[in-house]
């Protein structure tokens, strides 16, 4: 990447791989995996290796997501990774929206507006075709 400035995330510094360090540290632990897990279906038992498959799933993500981000940070030549960042990429990519977040900025797709000749049009089609 032709800008190798390192962005700033809350302690965390994404440098030019986009490789957060410390390397090796999990925001999802294991306990609150299974608090999670039991919180859902109190009588549910995660097997070893499907605890650790989750585990590295939720890594992979949070990774890719902060990854977008400061790319989408960097965009805006900002070393700063704000809120908004994050929530762009989610919404765009992921279909995700997170509530309480950010500001209004950053509104979910909507339709586009039709026209009137298109109306026009459409209500000619449905004349038509109920005759």
């Amino acid at each position: 990447m032709a800008n190798s400035t390192p962005i700033i995330v809350k302690g965390l510094a994404s440098g030019p791989a986009g490789r957060s360090s410390p390397e090796g540290s999990q925001v999802l632990s294991k306990k609150k995996l299974q608090d999670l897990v039991r919180e859902i279906d109190p009588n549910e038992q995660l097997d070893e290796d499907v605890e650790e498959m989750l585990l590295q799933i939720a890594d992979d993500f949070i990774e890719s997501v902060v990854t977008a981000a400061c790319q989408l940070a960097r965009h805006r030549k900002s070393n700063m990774l704000e809120v908004k960042d994050v929530q762009l990429h989610l919404e765009r990519q992921w279909n995700m929206w997170i509530p309480g977040y950010g500001s209004d900025e950053i509104r979910p797709f909507k339709k586009a507006c039709t026209t009137e000749a298109h109306k026009q049009r459409m209500a000619l089609i449905r004349k038509t075709t109920k005759k």
